[in-house]
């Protein structure tokens, strides 16, 4: 399916198979799977309709991804759903671990999240890694909205750590990202591509 990086991921309109992929596959597929029944009627997520040894299948949800209204022009709109969203997340104790709009799907008239995708990388943790990964999303993929991200820490309420904080957690998941390409391909293209990734990240400045 279109926006589907690291697993194969297929869809037919009414059921969404993803297939995982990579080190720690059947880790993922079990963290992935007991976070969607965990959450199920707590916040938008799809239901789980089988889950194998290898795959976790889902209900189809409708929605426009959240990558797709960026490049309609709906940056405002996204940005203040997804702070919206990630407090109720956090209010919860838990840390979604791959957060941003690439792994949400929202109502294309109203702009509420219909669902909350990708969940593989859950965990309890420190809502600052969420907080900076959102923003690395934008700051990689979207640059030219980085100066509208005041309305996403904005939307989210509690105090926004400061850069320096951000930034350091934005080089650790970059460093974590590419042990894992490491891991899976070493010197393959995903290898190369994170550890630019990680330079350029560390290079920023606010």
């Amino acid at each position: 399916m279109k926006h589907g990086y690291t697993n194969s991921t297929v869809g037919d309109g009414a059921l969404v198979v993803k297939c995982y992929q990579g080190p720690e596959a059947a880790f993922r597929l079990s963290t992935e799977s007991r976070y969607l029944r965990r959450l199920r009627g707590r916040l938008p997520v799809p239901r789980v309709h089988e889950i194998t040894s290898t795959s976790l299948t889902t209900r189809f949800v409708d929605g426009s991804h959240g990558q797709d209204l960026l490049d309609e022009g709906r940056v405002v709109e996204v940005f203040t759903e997804c702070g919206r969203m990630l407090a109720r997340i956090h209010r919860l104790g838990i840390v979604h671990g791959d957060y941003g709009p690439q792994n949400m799907l929202f109502h294309p008239a109203t702009f509420e999240t219909t669902a909350i995708l990708d969940w593989e990388w859950a965990h309890p943790g420190r809502p600052v890694e969420d907080l900076a990964w959102c923003e690395w999303i934008i700051r990689s993929h979207h640059p030219e909205h980085v100066p509208l991200l005041t309305h996403f820490f904005a939307a989210y309420g509690d105090p926004v750590p400061a850069w320096p904080e951000r930034q350091a957690a934005m080089v650790a998941r970059c460093r974590d990202l590419l042990d894992f390409c490491v891991r899976w391909e070493p010197g393959g293209g995903s290898e190369q591509l994170w550890r630019k990734r990680l330079d350029a990240t560390a290079a920023w400045t606010e």
